[in-house]
């Protein structure tokens, strides 16, 4: 299994009890799909490696239980601290003004008029405020994630069409005068 072909689902963060459990913190908005885990793949070396769950509970509303199959203490001391994967596969068909972050890399952002304003080149979700990153005429031009003013995700033709206050753009394009 290749990293470019998995999503991060989270991160196992330490053990459980003195059987062998491993607390897993979920990084999703939807915890709730992945209470029947068979597998997960950690990075362990820069690989992905299966281990197989034999079973998971609750522990939290974003954090998972976790028994692996044939578990020992080297194999518990390993997955720690770990990224875990699964693959993309596995995640649910996304339709109308919904996307996953991975999915729109590429695409172009226009504005209600159909002008173009950058293809996205990635996606910050590291701070507050989650925002496109995106490239338009050399240029590097920020766009806020507000669903409020998503209009259309066009999964086929690969663009979003966004209502964009007036004059954002322009913050990176146009020149101030300070800097003149």
């Amino acid at each position: 299994m290749k990293k470019e072909d998995c999503y991060l689902l989270g991160k196992i963060t330490r053990r459980h009890g003195l059987a062998g459990n491993v607390i897993l913190k979920l990084d999703t908005d939807q915890p709730e799909i992945y209470n029947k885990l068979d597998s997960i793949f950690l990075e362990i070396n820069g690989l992905l490696v299966p281990f197989f769950i034999a079973k998971s509970s609750w522990s939290k509303n974003d954090a998972l239980n976790i028994a692996f199959k044939n578990s020992t203490e080297a194999l518990v001391d390993q997955s720690l601290g770990k990224n875990v994967y699964l693959p993309l596969s596995t995640l649910p068909k996304l339709t109308g003004k919904q996307f996953y972050y991975h999915e729109i890399i590429g695409f172009e952002i226009l504005d209600e008029a159909e002008n173009n304003c950058g293809v996205i080149r990635s996606v910050n979700d590291q701070t507050a405020q989650n925002y496109f990153v995106t490239n338009l005429d050399g240029k590097e031009v920020v766009i806020p994630i507000i669903k409020d003013w998503i209009l259309e995700v066009n999964r086929e033709e690969r663009f979003i069409k966004m209502q964009l206050p007036e004059g954002l753009i322009d913050v990176f394009l146009v020149p101030s005068k300070k800097d003149e």
